[in-house]
């Protein structure tokens, strides 16, 4: 492997040092957590679509758009969380706030509401 400075993104990775690879590694995971909840948003919505549930045409495609729309942001985020960890970690500043995960609540929340009232 070259220089440090060959990693990218170079935002990133030419800010501050290599924090403890613990840590480095730790955020990793969280981050590839996050994608792995993005596909089973992914998958939620194509299940919905493909089952044909709620019977409510107009329902289902809503919650099936919304779900593949919100699994494709939620990896869209995860990244950018990750890098704001990351450069975070690397220059010694305190972490970012976790909005992502009030986002994620939220949506859930209003997707449970939709589907309970569709249910019913």
């Amino acid at each position: 492997m070259g220089p440090m400075t060959d990693r990218k993104p170079r935002w990133v990775y030419d800010a501050g040092s290599d924090p403890d690879p613990r840590y480095t590694l730790a955020n990793e995971r969280t981050f590839l957590a996050w994608v792995r909840t993005s596909i089973g948003l992914l998958a939620g919505g194509v299940a919905l679509h493909a089952l044909g549930l709620p019977d409510s045409d107009w329902l289902r495609t809503t919650l099936a758009v919304l779900l593949v729309l919100f699994g494709g942001a939620t990896c869209a985020f995860a990244l950018v969380r990750w890098a704001r960890v990351e450069r975070a970690m690397r220059t010694d500043q305190p972490l970012p706030a976790f909005s992502l995960g009030f986002v994620m609540t939220g949506a859930v929340v209003v997707g449970a509401v939709l589907l309970a009232v569709a249910f019913v």
